[in-house]
């Protein structure tokens, strides 16, 4: 009864393990980025990023950092 256990456990780990692996391999081949002549790796997003917002509480900071 313990023998079968063990086998069945051992099995049951290689057969994560190589799922865990196949899936990682198949993730990372999909993923297509492209690079800039900097190195900088450029995604796909669609949406427009937004550092600096204008408002009072940034004029007031500004004024006391100068």
């Amino acid at each position: 009864m313990e023998e079968g256990r063990r086998k069945f456990i051992t099995k049951s780990a290689f057969a994560v393990g190589a799922t865990v692996v196949g899936t990682s391999a198949l993730t990372a081949k999909s993923r297509s980025y492209a690079a800039d002549t900097n190195g900088v790796v450029v995604g796909s997003s669609n949406k427009k990023e937004i550092i600096y917002k204008k408002t009072k509480a940034w004029e007031d900071f500004y004024k006391q950092a100068l």
